[in-house]
C-alpha cells in the first residue's frame, strides 16, 4: 500500500508542478504536499484546502459579504418561483447576490458579490486585475454555504472547536451529540430580519453553530416548539380580546 501510494503521490506531484503557477498561493501548495495524497491539479489543492477549512471559510465568506453590503433597497423575502431565486424557506441564509433581481453574473461569487478570480480564489494573487468569467462561486463560499446549509456534515470539526464539551451542561460531548442553532432560526425570521444582511448570516456560521449532547437538544427542541406555538396563539388571543 505505502509503495502504491508513494508511486501515485510522485505522479501526482509531477503532474501538479508541471502546471503550477508562479503567483498559485503559497498556503495552498503547502497544504496539498501535506496531503496522504497529494493533488494532482491547482484546482483540487484549492478545493482540499477549503474543504479542510470550513470554519476558516465560513469567516470569509461573511468578510467578503460585509465588503459587498447589500444591494440598494433588498429585503430578506421568501419566494417559491426558482427563476427568481428568492429561498422558498426561512432556513436558508438569505443569498441577495443568487437572486435573479441582483445578481452580479459571471466573474461574480453568487455567495457574496465578490469578483472571482483564478481557480476560485477571492483574491487577485495574479495582479492581472480579470476575475474569472466562467465562475460564479468562491472555491472558500463554496464550503461556507455547505456549512450554513448542512452543519451536520460539520460535526467532527465542530466537536474539536469546543474540546469536545457540551456548552449547555459543561459536561463531555457524547456520539450522540447534535448540531445546534444557539439562536433559532425562526427567531431569526422573526425577531432579526431587518438587520443587515451580512450580519445576518453570522446566525448560519459558526458564531451561531454549537454541538450539544441529544437529550439537552431534544429538551431545547421542545422548549422552542413551545415558544412558536405561543406566537401562533398570540395573533388570535388579541383577534378575540
Amino acid at each position: 500500500m505505502s509503495s502504491w501510494r508513494d508511486e501515485k503521490n510522485q505522479k501526482a506531484l509531477a503532474r501538479l508542478e508541471s502546471r503550477l503557477s508562479p503567483s498559485f498561493p503559497a498556503c495552498v501548495l503547502a497544504h496539498a504536499l501535506r496531503q496522504p495524497l497529494i493533488p494532482p491539479t491547482q484546482r483540487r489543492a484549492m478545493e482540499s484546502y477549503w474543504r479542510h477549512r470550513p470554519l476558516l471559510a465560513d469567516r470569509l465568506a461573511r468578510a467578503l459579504a460585509a465588503k459587498s453590503g447589500e444591494p440598494a433597497g433588498w429585503q430578506w423575502r421568501l419566494g417559491r418561483d426558482k427563476d427568481t431565486g428568492l429561498p422558498a424557506t426561512f432556513r436558508m441564509p438569505p443569498s441577495p447576490y443568487r437572486e435573479a433581481a441582483s445578481s452580479r453574473g459571471p466573474g461574480h461569487c453568487c455567495v457574496c458579490g465578490q469578483p472571482v478570480y483564478r481557480l476560485g480564489w477571492h483574491q487577485d494573487a495574479w495582479d492581472d486585475g480579470k476575475p474569472n468569467r466562467n465562475a460564479t462561486w468562491h472555491s472558500a463560499c463554496v464550503v461556507a454555504w455547505r456549512l450554513w446549509t448542512a452543519p451536520t456534515d460539520h460535526l467532527r470539526m465542530l466537536k474539536l472547536r469546543q474540546k469536545r464539551k457540551c456548552p449547555a451542561t459543561g459536561r463531555r460531548l457524547l456520539r450522540t451529540a447534535e448540531v445546534d442553532h444557539r439562536v433559532p432560526l425562526f427567531a431569526v425570521w422573526s425577531e432579526h430580519r431587518t438587520r443587515a444582511w451580512p450580519e445576518l448570516l453570522a446566525f448560519w456560521g459558526a458564531p451561531n453553530l454549537q454541538v450539544i449532547n441529544r437529550q439537552v437538544h431534544l429538551e431545547k427542541c421542545a422548549e422552542e416548539a413551545a415558544e412558536r406555538a405561543r406566537r401562533r396563539a398570540a395573533p388570535s388571543l388579541a383577534t378575540e380580546s
